[in-house]
């Protein structure tokens, strides 16, 4: 080999090394914990970001609302050509001229108060989404753990299988058994396999899901990472009832939302009644003009005027149309109180709820758990007494079975009690 193919070969080499370390680095996995999901899903979501600028929007329409205490300036300038069979004349006139309101009977003190609770209302409307989207990834990433969990004791299972399945064979083969007990092992080995298949796809298509709720590229390779051992230990301190519902009515951001519904309603009705008082404006202005363009510096001096004046408009009759807002306004403002005292009740039955289902999952978890133990050991007993041929295929199939079945009852007791202590959780503010 010379040097020429030396060198070409080292080229290959290198540029394929350097395809092969970028396409690793585009494929590295994100692993994440429950935590990182959600500030993940907080930066990215698109609806998040929609409501935050929404929020900006809002914050700018109360700081204009805060304007209106200062006084309008103008400046006008205009110039003007007459002509006529005797004559042709330019005249013209500039001013600067200035306006402010000096009572509007409270309308803009209430307007203004009005644009701060919608800001307020609005950071609080993005929390509330916040919660939402915190128990739809909450769910879908504790059923990606369950079903995780369910697979390594699939594979655990598949394990005892492949082992009964050999022992059957031997068995089989010195006419220990006969063929359709043999054929009921390979029949359950290939059952285990194709269970083991079936739970990774569900774990993909929630994986495919998970990414959704954080707006990712689903093209990126996502992992997730499990909480340590002692969660369950922590999830089992639970608070009272009375504790969950008090600190529940105190976070919730929709009774905090519906009660700003009260309080814009009362400014609104505030301003519907300014227009029962007069209003009070002042104004001021200087002008000057010219006629012509002779002496026109002396021409602006003397035209020179100034003004300052101060009105006042009272409402006598407006054809009903302010008692109609007022009333309208006062309608307004009992429908936001009905509907606020609606919530708290419906808050209260929510948690209350919420509460009694933890508890009901909380017992099926520790029952199951027993129950899951139980049937384990059961199972490694028939195993062993497979192997020493005290028992047919039939009852160890059986046996293995009813441990499926328990198994699968436990992780999905597990994983509903760990959901339903977490959105209580997220229900008091934690």
């Amino acid at each position: 080999m010379n040097f020429t193919d030396m060198k070409k070969i080292f080229l290959f080499v290198f540029v394929f090394s350097s395809f092969w370390a970028k396409a690793q680095n585009d494929t590295v996995s994100l692993r994440f914990t429950l935590e990182e999901c959600l500030e993940y899903a907080f930066s990215n979501s698109y609806n998040r970001q929609s409501m935050e600028l929404s929020n900006k929007s809002q914050q700018l329409a109360y700081e204009q609302s805060k304007e209106q205490r200062l006084p309008s300036v103008n400046a006008s300038l205009s110039e003007s050509l007459s002509n006529s069979n005797y004559s042709s004349n330019f005249s013209g006139n500039v001013g600067v001229n200035a306006g402010m309101s000096i009572y509007q009977g409270g309308q803009i003190n209430a307007n203004i108060k009005k644009e701060e609770l919608a800001t307020e209302q609005s950071s609080l409307e993005i929390t509330r989404y916040d919660d939402e989207l915190s128990i739809q990834i909450l769910q879908s990433f504790l059923t990606i753990l369950g079903n995780e969990e369910l697979l390594n004791y699939q594979k655990s299972v598949l394990n005892s299988s492949r082992e009964a399945m050999k022992q059957g064979r031997r068995k089989y083969e010195v006419g220990s058994i006969i063929e359709s007990d043999y054929l009921l092992l390979v029949a359950q080995y290939a059952s285990d396999t194709n269970n083991i298949v079936d739970t990774q796809i569900e774990i993909e298509n929630n994986l495919m899901n998970l990414k959704v709720l954080l707006s990712m590229d689903p093209m990126k390779d996502l992992q997730i990472v499990s909480p340590d051992t002692s969660i369950m230990e922590k999830l089992s301190v639970f608070p009272t009832l009375e504790e969950a519902v008090e600190q529940s009515l105190a976070y919730s951001p929709d009774l905090k939302i519906s009660s700003y519904d009260i309080d814009i309603a009362k400014q609104s009705l505030r301003i519907a009644k300014a227009n029962y008082y007069p209003s009070v404006n002042l104004s001021a202005g200087i002008s000057t003009g010219h006629y012509n363009f002779t002496n026109v510096g002396r021409q602006f001096g003397d035209r020179l005027s100034e003004q300052v004046g101060i009105s006042v408009s009272v409402p006598i009759y407006s054809r009903g149309s302010t008692k109609l807002r007022v009333k309208q306004s006062e309608i307004a403002l009992e429908q936001s109180q009905l509907s606020h005292e609606q919530n708290v009740l419906s808050t209260r039955q929510t948690i209350v709820q919420e509460y009694k289902s933890m508890i009901s999952t909380y017992n099926k978890y520790n029952v199951s758990k027993q129950t899951k133990d139980a049937y384990l050991k059961s199972f490694e007993s028939y195993n062993i007494q497979f192997q020493y041929g005290s028992i047919t295929a039939v009852e160890l199939l059986q046996q293995q079975n009813s441990y499926l079945n328990a198994l699968n009852n436990f992780i999905q007791n597990k994983y509903s009690f760990i959901l339903q202590r977490k959105i209580l959780d997220i229900y008091m503010g934690k």
